[in-house]
């Protein structure tokens, strides 16, 4: 059976054109996916059953056990933390608000350790971006800042940008420009039209200058600035404003490097700067398949995109106290719940010790870091190819993914409100 028009549950690009041939209840071929999306299809190293830690050993337990398990860890915590929720799709991410606020935890989700600093910025200054198919339309110049899509969003290029045909542009490869702004060189560099290296730290540098160039004082610049000579900057910003219409995008390159959120804020500020001259949108490179969506059920649910600390009986929200790395750092919280996301390969050692000393619960259907030092492992079916559910794009735009093939496994859903089922017994009988 070939199931066509399949969501890619990998990257924030959510490609909703993959066809996936399905023989005996098992993927055995996909089309049009990349690497990385064939990958998570054709993956076959699931964990069989939930697993609990015996010693030095696992063993093997049922469903309702792991579910016990989970429900008796969180109502004995005095300070639950819930992290994680990237890589599951937005009808479980609202089960995990509500079981945050009647826990009166803390619910965390990964664009705390990403693109948190962005959405800081867009919080202080506005977002002036705009849909995948805007760009893939009338874009005739694109500029990658701090990230290498090549490598970590392979199809962005083909189906929006580099390689897409543009119903506005008469010969799109052609006449669309490319400009990649990055400490190193990289496999996105090597399509560039321009290659703009800086300085590792330089990018709020880079940007200052290219907005006083843009509104007319470059000749207050220094020769070089950030490791880019001034001719450069004075031929970037001629590209922008020459463009009929250019689209940003920026990675963990310019969110998670020296002035963070200022970065952001600061390249915001180009694009509305260049938008006096001509149209420009700026967007993140979200990473996993569904950070977009747990910032946006937080919103809803909370007011707050992520980092909700419930503890006084309200939502409240302080990036830097109520976020996971430093809620473990501190070693305040005394169990954590983690779902669809994999602390173990992505935290600092301090948190990871700390982790390592509480009950840890993980809901994921492989083996991975975080499983190293969890005391219960869950598996669970996954979004998109056995479980079906909602997901956005990176740039905002709803998705519901298919369930292409039922192998038997919950869903991140069920299990989840099973768990808050349970502790709804005990907390609101």
């Amino acid at each position: 059976m070939i199931i066509k028009d399949a969501v890619c549950p990998f990257c924030g690009c959510l490609c909703d054109d993959i066809e996936v041939t399905v023989d005996d209840g098992k993927i055995v071929a996909v089309d049009n996916a990349c690497t990385l999306g064939n990958h998570k299809f054709l993956g076959d190293h699931r964990l069989p059953g939930p697993i609990r830690r015996d010693g030095d050993t696992w063993k093997d337990i049922r469903y309702d056990e792991a579910v016990e398990y989970a429900v008796d860890m969180l109502l004995e915590a005095d300070r639950p933390l819930l992290y994680g929720w990237s890589g599951t799709h937005g009808e479980a991410q609202c089960v995990g608000v509500h079981m945050a606020e009647l826990l009166r935890g803390v619910i965390d989700n990964t664009s705390s350790v990403c693109h948190g600093p962005s959405i800081l910025a867009i919080q202080e200054v506005g977002h002036p971006g705009c849909t995948l198919g805007q760009v893939k339309n009338r874009a005739d110049l694109l500029i990658y800042w701090g990230c290498n899509p090549i490598d970590a969003h392979p199809r962005h290029l083909s189906r929006y940008t580099r390689y897409a045909d543009g119903f506005f542009l008469e010969n799109a490869f052609r006449d669309r420009k490319v400009i990649v702004v990055d400490v190193r060189k990289t496999e996105t560099t090597n399509l560039a039209d321009e290659f703009v290296q800086i300085q590792p730290g330089a990018d709020y540098a880079v940007l200052s200058a290219l907005r006083a160039i843009a509104r007319g004082k470059g000749d207050a610049l220094p020769r070089t600035v950030g490791g880019v000579p001034r001719e450069q900057l004075v031929r970037i910003v001629d590209l922008c404003k020459k463009a009929k219409f250019g689209a940003v995008y920026f990675g963990l390159g310019l969110t998670m490097t020296r002035g963070k959120y200022k970065n952001i804020r600061n390249a915001i500020e180009l694009v509305d700067e260049l938008s006096r001259h001509t149209k420009f949108t700026i967007s993140a490179m979200r990473g996993h398949y569904n950070v977009y969506g747990s910032n946006e059920v937080n919103t809803w649910m909370t007011g707050y995109p992520f980092g909700i600390d419930f503890s006084r009986g309200i939502a409240f929200y302080n990036p830097g106290e109520t976020t996971a790395v430093d809620i473990l750092a501190r070693k305040e919280c005394d169990a954590c719940l983690i779902v669809a996301s994999d602390p173990g390969a992505h935290f600092p050692r301090a948190c990871i010790k700390h982790l390592a000393d509480i009950p840890v619960v993980q809901i994921d259907p492989y083996a991975n870091a975080t499983t190293a030092f969890c005391d219960v492992q869950i598996p669970v079916a996954v979004t998109g190819i056995d479980a079906e559910g909602t997901a956005y794009r990176m740039d905002g735009v709803p998705i519901r993914t298919r369930k292409v093939l039922s192998t038997g496994y919950p869903s991140d859903e069920e299990i989840l409100g099973r768990i808050y089922a349970r502790i709804q017994e005990v907390r609101q009988p």
